[in-house]
This record gives C-alpha cells, sequence and structure tokens, in this order.
C-alpha cells in the first residue's frame, strides 16, 4: 500500500486541484472510497459525520460522547489502513460508531440497539469490518495480539491495529496483554485514545500518569532544543549521538508518559492531537511503513467533541436516549412507575450507612451506573471506585471483610463474571460477608448479549455458602439489603434488572429470614408460580389472566431467595398435590433456579419433577432490543406465561 503525507507518504490519492469537490459523507460505501480522496477532504468530512452523529443520537439515542470523540482517529486509521485486510479491533465498541458509518453500515444506523437492528457494539457476524466482538473493556490488546501471532504463524502479512480507550487501562487485562504483547516482538500497533474518562472520569494511577503535567510537548521542546545546542558542541570523547541518545533517554523517562509502555517493550510514539487529521495521518502513515514490533500512538482526544452539551458533561452524555439537539434535554418517554431499582439500591444503602459506620461501598468505575453517586457525595472516605478492575474490586472487598468492614460491592452482572475466581477464591472460601449488588441482572435491552446479565443465578448458587436473592419490589430490595447486612456469616449477593421497580418504598426496611419465601397470591392449589424478583408481577399478571379466562386460580410464591431454597415451604407444596409447579425466572434455564428445585426434590423424593414447568431464558444468546420485546420474543411476559401453563393444564 503506498504512503500518505510526508516522509515518503502521498498526501492523497484523489485530485487536490483547486475547485475540486470534497468528497461527502453519502458518497463513502466502503473506506475504500475514503481512501480515494486527498487528506484534506477528512476534515470536512468529520464535521459532517459529527453532524451525523448529533441527528441520529437526538433521534435515537446511543453511545455519543465516546463516538464524538473519535470521529478523526476513525478517520486516519481508515485512511491509513488497508480495512478489512488490515485489522482494527476496538475496545467495547463505545468509539466504534464512526466506524460502522464508514464500513457500509450508514444506512441502517438507524436501526442501532434496536430489536432487529445493528447492534451497538462489534460483531463479527455484522461486517467483515468487525474484525473481533466487543462488549466490555480492556479486551483489544490482548486480541490484537492473538490475531497478530496468527498471521505470523499461518505467513500471511497484513497490520493489526488495537484501538483502547484510557479507562481501559485501568483493568489488568490490558496490561496482562501489553506485558505479554511488548515481549513477544511482534508487529502490533496499539492506539491509546486517550481522554481521560471511560464512561465516569477515570481513577487510579495509571489515569494520574497518563493524565500528567509531563506531557510530551514538553519533552519535544526538550528534545529539539537539546540535538540543536549538542550539534554545536565539537566531538570530544563519546561520540554525539550516542551521547545525545542517553540524555534523551533519561528525559524521557522522567518527563514523558511513554517511559512505562517502553519498560513493557514498546516503541512509544505521541502524545499526539487527536483531533489533528493531518498529523495523524501522517504518524500513522509513518508507523505503518517504517516501524516494525509492538508500536504504542498516544493519542490526545476530547470525549463528546463537536456538541457542546456533551463536551461539558461527558460521563452523563456516554450513553443517552433521545433528546432535543438545540437543547440537549431529554425526550423521556411517559409511562409511569416507580423509581428504578437502582436508585432504590443506592438510597437504601445511604440510609444504612448512616447507621453504621463500617458500611463502605466499592464499584469498578460505574459510581452512577450502580447508584453509588450519593453514598459517593455523602461518605467519600467510604468510596472506593477501582477502575474497570472487577477482580482486585472482589478482592479488595475481602480484605475490607477481613478486618469488620462490611463491603458492599456493587457491580453489573456480566461484569461480575470477570471476578468469578476472586469471588470463589477470596470471599466464600473464607466466609466472608461481602455484599454484592449484583445490577443489570436479566435482560437488559438494547446492549444485547454482552451485557444481558442471564447466568448470575446459575453460577453464583454453584459457589458453596453463598446467599442468591432477587427483591421483587423496592420494599424488597431494601429488606435484602437489610438482611444482608446484618448477619455477618457469609457472602450475600442481591440481583435486580435494568428496570423500574412497581412503585415507590412505602416503609422502613426489615430484615427477613434468610431462605424464606412468600405467597403473595393463594389460589386453588391446582397451579403454584414460583417467581424469582421482578418475574413475581409477571406472575401476578398471568395469574389474573388465566382467572379471567375462566382458568384455574392460581398461587403465586415470592421465592425471594434462589439460594438457600424454603425446603419447608417445597416440602408442604409437595404433599398439598398440585397438578403443576411452575418455576418462573428472568436467568438462564440452565442451572438456575428451576433446576434448583428440581434438585430439591430429586434429593428429597418430593415427586416434584413430573409437575414441573421451567420458564426461563433459552439456553442461547439473546439479542438487543428493548426489555419488553425480547421478554415477549422468549415468552416470558404474563400472556406468555398464561399461555405456556394453559397447554399444561388445559383451559
Amino acid at each position: 500500500m503506498e504512503g500518505v503525507l510526508g516522509d515518503g507518504f502521498d498526501a492523497g490519492r484523489g485530485d487536490p486541484r483547486p475547485g475540486r469537490r470534497p468528497l461527502h459523507l453519502d458518497e463513502i460505501r466502503d473506506p475504500a472510497d475514503l481512501r480515494r480522496a486527498p487528506v484534506e477532504d477528512l476534515v470536512s468530512l468529520a464535521e459532517e459525520i459529527r453532524e451525523f452523529l448529533v441527528s441520529l443520537a437526538s433521534a435515537k439515542g446511543g453511545h455519543f460522547a465516546s463516538s464524538l470523540g473519535a470521529v478523526e482517529l476513525t478517520l486516519a486509521l481508515h485512511y491509513v489502513f488497508d480495512t478489512p485486510r488490515d485489522k482494527l479491533v476496538w475496545d467495547v465498541g463505545h468509539q466504534a460508531y464512526v466506524h460502522k458509518i464508514l464500513t457500509g453500515r450508514r444506512d441502517r444506523m438507524h436501526t442501532i440497539r434496536q430489536y432487529g437492528g445493528l447492534s451497538g457494539f462489534l460483531k463479527r457476524s455484522e461486517s467483515p469490518y468487525d474484525a473481533f466482538g466487543a462488549g466490555h473493556a480492556s479486551t483489544a490488546v490482548s486480541a490484537a495480539l492473538g490475531i497478530a501471532t496468527a498471521r505470523d504463524l499461518l505467513g500471511e502479512r497484513f497490520k493489526v491495529v488495537a484501538i483502547v480507550g484510557d479507562g481501559a487501562m485501568t483493568g489488568g487485562l490490558a496490561f496482562e496483554a501489553l506485558n505479554n504483547a511488548g515481549a513477544s516482538g511482534r508487529d502490533l500497533l496499539v492506539v491509546l485514545n486517550d481522554n481521560a474518562m471511560s464512561i465516569s472520569p477515570n481513577v487510579g494511577a495509571v489515569a494520574h500518569y497518563l493524565t500528567s503535567l509531563t506531557t510530551h510537548p514538553r519533552y519535544r521542546k526538550m528534545k529539539e532544543e537539546l540535538y540543536a545546542a549538542l550539534r554545536k558542541l565539537p566531538r570530544v570523547g563519546e561520540p554525539v549521538g550516542d551521547f545525545a541518545r542517553r540524555l534523551e533517554q533519561g528525559i524521557k523517562t522522567v518527563l514523558v508518559p511513554g517511559a512505562l509502555f517502553e519498560a513493557l517493550g514498546f516503541t512509544y510514539r505521541g502524545p499526539i492531537d487527536g483531533h489533528d487529521l493531518p498529523e495523524m495521518v501522517r504518524i500513522l502513515g509513518q508507523i505503518r511503513d517504517s516501524d516494525r514490533g509492538p508500536v504504542l500512538l498516544h493519542v490526545l482526544t476530547r470525549k463528546g467533541k463537536g456538541y457542546e452539551p456533551a463536551e461539558k458533561d461527558p460521563a452523563s452524555w456516554h450513553g443517552v436516549g433521545p433528546f432535543d439537539r438545540d437543547t440537549g434535554a431529554s425526550r423521556k418517554s411517559g409511562g409511569g412507575g416507580g423509581p428504578s431499582y437502582t436508585a432504590v439500591f443506592g438510597d437504601a444503602l445511604v440510609e444504612r450507612a448512616r447507621r453504621d459506620s463500617r458500611v463502605v461501598a466499592i464499584t469498578a468505575a460505574m459510581p452512577d451506573g450502580t447508584g453509588l453517586s450519593r453514598f459517593a457525595e455523602e461518605f467519600p472516605d467510604r468510596f472506593f471506585d477501582v477502575g474497570i478492575a472487577e477482580g482486585h474490586a472482589v478482592t479488595f472487598a475481602a480484605g475490607l471483610a477481613a478486618e469488620g468492614l462490611r463491603p458492599v460491592c456493587a457491580i453489573y452482572s456480566t461484569f461480575l463474571q470477570r471476578a468469578v475466581d476472586h469471588l470463589v477464591h477470596d470471599v466464600a472460601l473464607q466466609d466472608l460477608p461481602v455484599v454484592f449488588a449484583v445490577d443489570r441482572a436479566g435482560l437488559v435491552g438494547a446492549d444485547g448479549p454482552t451485557h444481558h446479565g442471564v447466568l448470575d443465578l446459575a453460577w453464583l448458587r454453584a459457589v458453596p455458602g453463598m446467599v442468591v436473592a432477587a427483591p421483587r419490589d423496592a420494599d424488597a430490595l431494601a429488606d435484602l439489603l437489610e438482611t444482608a447486612l446484618e448477619q455477618d456469616e457469609r457472602p450475600f449477593a442481591i440481583r435486580w434488572p435494568r428496570d423500574t421497580a412497581p412503585g415507590p418504598r412505602t416503609r422502613e426496611p426489615r430484615v427477613v429470614p434468610v431462605g424464606t419465601w412468600e405467597i403473595v397470591r393463594e389460589g386453588d392449589g391446582r397451579v403454584v408460580i414460583l417467581a424469582v424478583g421482578t418475574m413475581v408481577g409477571t406472575a401476578l399478571g398471568a395469574a389474573e389472566i388465566l382467572a379471567s379466562g375462566g382458568g384455574p386460580e392460581v398461587t403465586v410464591v415470592d421465592a425471594r431467595f434462589v439460594k438457600p431454597l424454603d425446603r419447608p415451604y417445597l416440602r408442604e407444596l409437595a404433599r398439598s398435590g398440585p397438578e403443576l409447579v411452575v418455576t418462573l425466572e428472568e436467568g438462564t434455564v440452565r442451572g438456575g433456579f428451576g433446576d434448583a428445585v428440581h434438585e430439591a426434590s430429586l434429593e428429597e423424593d418430593l415427586g416434584l419433577s413430573p409437575r414441573l414447568l421451567q420458564v426461563a431464558l433459552p439456553d442461547r444468546f439473546v439479542t438487543h432490543g428493548s426489555r419488553e420485546e425480547l421478554l415477549a420474543e422468549v415468552g416470558m411476559t404474563a400472556e406468555g406465561v398464561a399461555t405456556q401453563i394453559r397447554h399444561r393444564v388445559g383451559r
């Protein structure tokens, strides 16, 4: 592939003559169209893309601020590299909307994150330009190194680029990969997109390191002045070039953020202005044509660039719903209901912390998303954001618990999967009373399969000594949190969905006996639904549908504890001889609550298994869409559950 600007790098492949009409977004069907234009066209194209993003997000919502900040970077990468032959491996995908626009998906961007539409993340089955799927942070360098290694073993020739946000650098996986990649010596480019943000502002030593005052412009100026002075000196003793290089290395070690990456085996380039398109094209072209081995290019960008409200508050504009583009005001749809479960948890935790100075809260880069912002404001010394490092968060919580504090670890369900070993080995094995607040459990909606929290019931209940619970409403959530913090014998997990509660809290929290269930609707005994968490509301709806249609009067039980089960109730239920027992859970059908009831029936010879109907999420990855659409697809609405019961018991 030919070069593109300076140092043997041709400035463009199109016609740069005066009066020539510049390339427009609607003319781009794939990156090859982009590469035929002169580099000057990219500047106006970047503004056109920003306008497109603002229009798209204002109408449809989505991951917004990250993509605004990565416009020039994405254009430069596709301009310089021969994609899809050269592989671009994006971290997470929040910054990849422009990548989708440039790779033949612009006409379908209005469907992004909608049922049947484009994924909000990278997806290999969606496009050959999506070299590796990504939904969680810190994976890009590992995947890119794997692709580069396969390339070398197969004797192929292409470039591999990992694009990593600086937020991902708070995750241990990224540094494990950098350590391995640097030692490998393989030809690999890592682009560090540094905007000082992940979703919330970055935390930790690495973030401070990257945003320190010792930035590259100072180093570059000093380096230029050093060489200018040395060129004037007579050659005495050690050759000037060798002396200059050693002196430069010493200065670099002190002043430049790249010293860390060079110690890991990378050639460090930057930092450069990530919004200066000609400069980025020039530097990327140099790296492509001349650099070999592991290279890290440090690019400085501004999250939310080009849309003032997003620039001022990039954390709030990370992921948005539809909004008024002129004012930035949200266009929230009506619908009533109560507060979000996340907000209920945050308020209940603050109330408990006021009464108990031992209570501390931990999150992994998600203080807003997990409802802990209010706690952080009121108890700053008792709040800990550890960055995108879920494993560390859990073991850190274990250390706090070992010394008598009462840590509450608030982590999304799919993010907690990254800390399974830590939870088992460091918490459960030592019977430490860490409370796990598992948000985004069940189907989360538009984020899709990378974020659906469908496995937590199955794997958490497999951990010896673990309590696993789910609330049906706001009062129940406060009750379970109070119960978890009152006991100090074992770890305790409480899970809830990304949804609103049926209504606000109505009373003070109560301690409930661990392992007990509650009957919330008495029926005629023919059909009993054992429902977990928010599926209690669905079960009540199904019961009303059946009753109104002349069907059985269904008993509904709030099975608020998935582990331990309410075995005394199961024994009583078995003696009563129901025609059908339904287990209803917003989790995978394999290994979840339904299987737990089946196992208990076999262990105690209760005879419930032949009469058991397990209603749960299917053993497959569910697509993205609204929660309502997805629950309907898998038959877990009130009508869907009622229909399945009718099929088993007859009208």
